[in-house]
């Protein structure tokens, strides 16, 4: 399955940790966290990996050349950062089947093969990562209503009064039905072509999107402190026996 890093953000809310590379290249754990990404991505059986890439784009691509840990990379170029459904498009055509799409400024320790499995077994036309935040939170983030079933069936982005506590958390599976809904999206009051808009005209043209419970952890990196307390979740990995005199 291919599998798409979008990776074109300026990463603002990070400096001064941007402000000489791209946002994927800040490191966390001594490691970008593109290659944590794609690192997951490996895993899960990549195929190709598609970087979306702009604001310092050059770094980027000299950084991981034509290729990581055997698996090639094509690069697509957002020349303006216009929204997720804008990055999508620039995709479009290197994608032939279903194929997995990452935010690339988001930390996994996490049950991604579910979200992988269920696309492969279950053939539904899209599956998401999801968690439950607190609700103070929840605004940050593309807020996820589900059905008995656990299907979604609606989805709305970074709302002012969120209509629920589960988020979609930057990993998800589509088939190639999403790139004609990225190109019907209207901007939003934001002035971006959101993914969640592209989300709910899959829904109501009766496509099924499964939504999979996160199990273990994730932390979007959007600020510095968001790196430091990723560094701290990863490090926690190692055993802390020293320290116990």
């Amino acid at each position: 399955m291919q599998a798409v890093v979008l990776a074109a953000g300026e990463g603002t809310r990070l400096r001064p940790l941007t402000e000489d590379k791209p946002k994927g290249l800040v490191e966390v754990d001594e490691k970008p966290i593109i290659t944590h990404c794609l690192d997951r991505l490996v895993e899960l059986g990549a195929s190709e990996f598609v970087i979306v890439v702009g604001y310092l784009k050059e770094k980027i691509i000299d950084h991981y050349g034509d290729e990581y840990r055997g698996v090639p990379i094509t690069y697509a170029h957002q020349r303006e950062q216009k929204g997720l459904a804008h990055a999508l498009l620039c995709v479009e055509e290197h994608i032939n089947d279903d194929f997995m799409l990452i935010l690339g400024d988001n930390i996994f320790e996490a049950n991604l093969e579910d979200v992988v499995r269920r696309q492969q077994e279950e053939r539904a036309d899209a599956a998401f990562l999801v968690e439950e935040v607190p609700w103070d939170e929840a605004s940050r983030y593309g807020v996820c209503d589900t059905n008995a079933y656990g299907e979604i069936t609606d989805v709305v982005e970074k709302p002012d009064d969120p209509p629920s506590n589960l988020v979609m958390t930057g990993f998800y599976t589509f088939t190639p039905a999403i790139f004609h809904a990225c190109h019907l999206v209207q901007p939003s009051d934001r002035g971006e072509y959101e993914i969640s808009d592209a989300v709910d005209l899959l829904i109501q043209s009766g496509r099924t999107i499964d939504a999979i419970g996160l199990d273990g952890w994730r932390i979007d990196v959007g600020y510095p402190e968001d790196r430091d307390r990723a560094e701290e979740r990863l490090q926690e990995k190692v055993p802390a026996e020293a320290g116990s005199n």
